[in-house]
């Protein structure tokens, strides 16, 4: 019995290290994306920035510009993925995310739609557009998926969620193409980027992602159970019912704050959860806080890559992670979405 307490507590020593050692790389991460672009900055030149502020051009463009844009990539990206781990937890299934399930879609609907024909064009209205969308979408896409007798599966609900990405998606180009003006103004939003943002932009989300990321951490240990199948969660005691509206409240708190500061971006809630699990198990106690750090890691790193994948211009990060999803979806989906 010692022997065995005596491991978990080390495996617990590694995985608590495993996630300092990936936080430290982050934070590298982040600085690298402040300090290189289509135009190299001085590290010394970033700590003067912010010590002895000058007004010159590099110092406006790390706190205006570098700045907020890794700060929106490293929370999105730990959000996105920090969503889709909690959706597959509540679905059990394995594709479950919020862009494979049509919430970022729905929510980049409504914006496109209040965009065209009602003259949305503050972040205040884009945040509620987004946070309505994403909660419509995902009772919707919940209901079509518990249709029959046999109630919610897996494949029904991914049916459900592809039909209705494909239906927002169709209705948001519609738009674009019959409305220049929203064409204009929301395309470079609607492929996904943390390009051209500022802080205030941030502030204004911030106090929703921050329900969701403490929803979350507490909903954690809920998922453990609830990852087993609603019978045997409903078995141990768990008010179910509770426990998914809880989970669908924060996945929209998350993907909808997400979508609207940053766009649709894809394929992290797919990616990170996978590797969340292959890291430190089936424990969502600890999948959650990876999410975070590994969803944050890989859009910073992607954004970094964006800037010179085609210099001087940059691709927009939505764009870099298609690419690297896709392939990886495409590995899931083979393996028959097995954890």
């Amino acid at each position: 019995m010692n022997t065995n307490n005596y491991s978990l507590r080390r495996y617990t020593v590694y995985k608590l290290l495993g996630l300092l050692g990936l936080f430290m790389f982050l934070l590298i991460s982040i600085c690298a994306g402040i300090l290189f672009g289509v135009t190299h900055v001085p590290l010394r030149t970033l700590i003067e920035s912010f010590t002895n502020f000058d007004g010159s051009n590099a110092h406006l463009i790390i706190r205006t510009t570098r700045v907020p844009r890794v700060l929106i990539a490293a929370i999105v990206g730990g959000s996105l993925a920090a969503a889709g781990a909690v959706m597959q937890a509540i679905t059990r299934n394995p594709l479950a995310s919020p862009s494979i399930f049509g919430i970022n879609a729905g929510a980049a609907f409504f914006i496109v739609v209040a965009s065209a024909y009602f003259g949305a064009e503050s972040m205040n209205q884009f945040i509620w557009l987004a946070l309505i969308g994403a909660c419509i979408t995902v009772f919707v896409v919940y209901g079509l998926g518990s249709i029959g007798s046999d109630g919610l599966t897996p494949i029904k609900i991914t049916l459900a969620g592809s039909a209705i990405t494909a239906l927002f998606m169709s209705f948001t180009q519609g738009i674009l193409l019959t409305s220049g003006k929203a064409f204009d103004q929301v395309l470079p939003w609607l492929v996904g980027s943390v390009s051209g943002k500022d802080l205030d932009m941030l502030v204004k989300v911030l106090p929703y992602f921050i329900i969701g990321w403490i929803t979350a951490l507490i909903l954690s240990r809920h998922l453990n159970v609830l990852a087993m199948g609603e019978d045997m969660a409903r078995g141990l005691g768990q008010k179910t019912g509770y426990i998914k509206l809880a989970c669908a409240l924060l996945i929209v708190l998350l993907a909808g704050s997400s979508v609207a500061i940053a766009g649709p971006i894809a394929f992290i809630g797919i990616m990170i959860p996978h590797a969340a699990r292959y890291l430190v198990g089936a424990d969502y106690r600890w999948i959650i806080p990876y999410c975070f750090v590994l969803g944050a890691l890989l859009l910073v790193l992607a954004d970094l890559g964006s800037r010179f994948v085609a210099m001087p211009k940059e691709v927009p990060v939505g764009v870099l992670t298609a690419i690297i999803g896709v392939p990886f979806f495409v590995f899931i989906a083979r393996k028959g979405g097995q954890r």
